[in-house]
C-alpha cells in the first residue's frame, strides 16, 4: 500500500526528513516532506558525518535504513556492524546538529531481516529513547515484517511522538 493511500496528502509539507539512503525517501516526499541524505561512509568518520549533518541545517526526522547498510557490507556480522555502527553514528550526528539544539527531533531505524541485527537495532532505539528524552527526541526502531512506507512516514509525522523507544513488527 502506497502511503498515499492510507495518509493525508500533504502530511509531512514542511517536514526536512534526513534519509541515510535515497529509495527510502520516496514515499516521504510523495507526502511532500524534502529529504536530504546523510549516508554514513565506512569506515566511519564521525568528524566527517558531524559536519555533514551540520551542513544540512534544522531538520525534523532521521530515517536511518539498517537494511541498506546491511545489505551494502555484505551481511553477516560485518553487516550487522555497519547497520548498528552506520545507524548510531547518523543518529549521534543529526542529533548533535539539529534535534539537541531544537530540543525535538525523531529518529526512525529501520531493521534488516537479520534478527540480530535487528534485535541491535531495536536495542539502540529503546536505549537512547531513554538517553535522549531529555531532549525532546523520539526515537523508534521498525523491523522488516511491519515496514511500511506509511508506517515509517507517520512516525515521521506529528502524530508519531507517542511511539518513543517502541519497536513494530519481530525480529
Amino acid at each position: 500500500m502506497d502511503a498515499t493511500d492510507l495518509l493525508r496528502p500533504g502530511l509531512l509539507e514542511g517536514a526536512t526528513i534526513v534519509v541515510t539512503d535515497v529509495a527510502v525517501g520516496a514515499p516521504l516526499r510523495s507526502l511532500r516532506a524534502t529529504t536530504p541524505v546523510l549516508a554514513p561512509a565506512f569506515p566511519l568518520d564521525d568528524d566527517t558525518l558531524a559536519a555533514a549533518a551540520a551542513q544540512l541545517g534544522s531538520a525534523d526526522a532521521l530515517v536511518c535504513d539498517g537494511r541498506a547498510l546491511f545489505d551494502a557490507a555484505g551481511g553477516g556480522l560485518t553487516g550487522l556492524r555497519a547497520a548498528a555502527d552506520g545507524c548510531f553514528a547518523a543518529a549521534r550526528a543529526v542529533a548533535n546538529a539539529a534535534f539537541i539544539p531544537a530540543a525535538r527531533g525523531k529518529i526512525v531505524l529501520l531493521a534488516p531481516e537479520d534478527a540480530a541485527t535487528a534485535a541491535a537495532l531495536e536495542n539502540t532505539a529503546r536505549t537512547l529513547s531513554i538517553e535522549w528524552a531529555r531532549h525532546g527526541i523520539v526515537i523508534t526502531c521498525v523491523h522488516a515484517r511491519a515496514r511500511t512506507d506509511a508506517l515509517i512516514a507517520f512516525l515521521c509525522s506529528p502524530a508519531g511522538d507517542y511511539y518513543s523507544g517502541c519497536a513494530f513488527g519481530e525480529a
